[in-house]
C-alpha cells in the first residue's frame, strides 16, 4: 500500500474522472476504494465519497416516496 502523499495532479485526476465520466468514475471509485494496491489517501477518499453518495441516494428515495405519496393522495377526481 502506497502511503506517500498524493500530488495535486493525482487529486485532479481523481476528481475529474468522477465529474466528467460518471459511469466510469463510479466503477473506478469502487476499484480504488476496495483495491489492495494503490494510494491509501485515494482509497480513504473514495470510500468516504461512496458512503456520502449512498446516504444521498437513500435520502433522495425517501424524499421522492414521501412527496410522491402526498401528491397522489392530494389529487382529487372531479
Amino acid at each position: 500500500m502506497d502511503q506517500s502523499p498524493m500530488t495535486m495532479g493525482d487529486w485532479l485526476l481523481t476528481i475529474l474522472i468522477m465529474t466528467f465520466i460518471p459511469c466510469v468514475g463510479i466503477i473506478l471509485y469502487f476499484v480504488w476504494a476496495f483495491g489492495k494496491n494503490g494510494n491509501i489517501n485515494r482509497r480513504n477518499y473514495c470510500r468516504a465519497y461512496l458512503i456520502i453518495m449512498g446516504i444521498a441516494i437513500i435520502l433522495a428515495i425517501i424524499f421522492i416516496v414521501i412527496f410522491g405519496v402526498a401528491a397522489i393522495g392530494s389529487y382529487r377526481y372531479y
